[in-house]
């Protein structure tokens, strides 16, 4: 055990030739395949989920330009070690070789930390090569963004982690039987992650050889991945996909499509997300995008958010996916959306107008006096029951918000 290297760290690639997936940047179209080619390397930002091999990628670019390479992680480095790297860089500037700083989880950094790194990158001293599963638009200071390239890291097929699994596996577990079945099964349970469908390979590989009969060859079986492995499920509460499966719940149910809004409320009630926010986000859109059309949806998705503040998960968990589905069939209107941003328009060009002197109350005999309620029309007393009589402030005397009243 003392010479143990988990799968992942042992079999990472050291050449371009040997990565797994990301095709649209390491092809031979690929804009980083062509900086190596130029041996030309701007300061980059690796945006993308776990495990699709943004450091794996840094560390290939340092080996074939052959550049001093350092990795620093945000969650545990700050300044003090940033100022040793750029000694060491300064150092090797006089030599002729350039330096890489790989800064993993690089939205980490605060301000005042990220800022720090904008004159060495500026004179060339480093290449920073940053790593992100955070949106960087909104983690990442905008100076600093503007003297990097950002690209994005895709989730790796299953495709391409099932024939890096067998190749694998055959090397490392020769007399193990994986059969096709489990092979798929595991690049499934993946997710995506590379890494982490290594880590299911040496997982149930252990379990398998534990397990194994005496005269018989250890075997991964279906059972042994269902009941040792999960598939992960990457949801973060306060990071980009929470705003983006909060836009898809909404966009499923404006599209009348209950499929989908039910999968998407799913899926962020496994991430752990707090069903009141789920509760709340679709009693908004039951005015937003159904309105009149269908009042009882307010009704309905009222009574859901109260019902979850009275149970909670998990019960409460199907009163949302029955709301879901109720607002994604129900009939759509925004009108009331659309006046709401009309009205503000006008609130925001023309501030305080005064309200109509016959629209006001009159308490009092000084009131009446000046005008207060003088020409107001008791709608009740018309035979039609509807006066004609201006209601809008004087400015706004002909403004429609609505096609027809």
């Amino acid at each position: 055990m003392a010479n143990y290297e988990p799968l992942a760290s042992k079999y990472r690639p050291k050449k371009l030739e040997d990565f797994v997936g990301q095709k649209h940047l390491i092809g031979e179209n690929g804009p980083i395949k062509k900086f190596l080619d130029t041996e030309k390397i701007p300061s980059m930002i690796f945006w993308g989920p776990p495990g699709t091999g943004k450091t794996t990628l840094a560390y290939i670019i340092s080996l074939n330009l052959f550049f001093d390479f350092h990795k620093l992680s945000a969650v545990n480095s700050g300044k003090e070690q940033l100022r040793k790297i750029i000694k060491i860089a300064t150092a090797n500037k006089q030599y002729g070789r350039k330096t890489i700083l790989f800064l993993d989880e690089i939205h980490r950094w605060n301000k005042a930390q990220q800022d720090a790194l904008l004159p060495y990158i500026e004179k060339g001293l480093i290449t920073l090569i940053g790593a992100t599963t955070e949106n960087p638009s909104f983690t990442v200071n905008t100076p600093l963004l503007s003297r990097t390239k950002v690209f994005l890291f895709k989730q790796q097929s299953e495709e391409d982690i099932q024939k890096l699994l067998s190749k694998i596996a055959k090397k490392e577990f020769p007399d193990l039987i994986i059969g096709k079945n489990e092979l798929k099964a595991m690049a499934n349970l993946a997710n995506g992650d590379i890494r982490s469908g290594l880590n299911i390979l040496e997982m149930a590989s252990t379990i398998a050889i534990s397990q194994k009969e005496e005269n018989k060859k250890a075997k991964i079986t279906m059972e042994i991945l269902e009941n040792t492995i999960q598939k992960p499920i990457y949801y973060d509460k306060n990071g980009e996909e929470h705003y983006n499966i909060i836009s898809a719940i909404h966009k499923s149910m404006r599209s009348s499509n209950p499929d989908a809004a039910a999968y998407w409320v799913g899926r962020m009630l496994s991430g752990g997300e707090d069903p009141l926010y789920i509760a709340r986000r679709l009693l908004r859109f039951a005015s937003e995008d159904i309105g009149n059309a269908d009042p009882n949806a307010l009704i309905l998705a009222n009574n859901v958010y109260e019902s979850c503040q009275k149970i909670g998960m998990p019960e409460c968990e199907v009163f949302l996916i029955q709301l879901a589905i109720y607002l994604a069939k129900a009939p759509k209107d925004n009108t009331a959306y659309k006046v709401e941003n009309l009205v503000k328009g006008d609130i925001e060009k023309y501030g305080n107008l005064p309200v109509p002197m016959h629209l006001r109350n009159a308490p009092t005999k000084l009131m009446k006096d000046i005008g207060y309620s003088k020409g107001y029309q008791y709608d009740h007393d018309l035979e039609s029951k509807k006066s004609k009589q201006q209601c809008m402030p004087d400015k706004l005397k002909n403004r429609t918000y609505l096609k027809s009243n």
